[in-house]
């Protein structure tokens, strides 16, 4: 983790490396409290003794038949409440995250969203050590063709 300053839009590229995601659109939200990701068919398991989640992601926005199954010890379980002010109780996983240059353990609740634009949210947590957000700015840390991307990933499409 790098504890120099870096600067990212209202709009990034991230990965998500030990959960199999090489690319997804998040919106940096300085007003979540925790990241959150968009998670289907969401199983509680035990793995050898341990509390594990299983999950589907589709981590291309307006696109359902990209999906990549992931599986993270969970960590909690929150009660979160959403900006219309509803509360649920969500899976939290700790991931590692690689935002340009910024490589971060952060904690991530699951939840399903697909009536939102983006397929995750980077939550105030996630940024608070040397992070600056300029909410003018868009895909300062690069972009990325999903297309290119997923087309070539093997782990990708079922």
């Amino acid at each position: 983790m790098s504890l120099s300053s870096i600067t990212v839009g209202w709009r990034e590229w991230a990965v998500l490396p030990e959960l199999g995601i090489p690319a997804v659109k998040v919106k940096v939200d300085t007003g979540a409290r925790t990241s959150a990701l968009h998670a289907i068919d969401i199983v509680r398991e035990k793995v050898d003794g341990l509390d594990v989640v299983s999950f589907t992601v589709q981590p291309v926005q307006r696109n359902k038949t990209v999906t990549i199954r992931a599986q993270a010890p969970l960590v909690d379980i929150r009660s979160v409440s959403d900006s219309g002010g509803h509360t649920e109780s969500r899976y939290v996983i700790s991931s590692k995250l690689i935002l340009g240059n910024l490589e971060r353990d952060i904690d991530i609740t699951l939840t399903e969203r697909n009536s939102m634009l983006f397929r995750m949210l980077i939550g105030r947590t996630a940024l608070a050590e040397g992070v600056v957000v300029d909410p003018a700015a868009s895909f300062l840390c690069g972009r990325k063709s999903t297309r290119l991307i997923y087309s070539s990933n093997n782990e990708t499409g079922s």
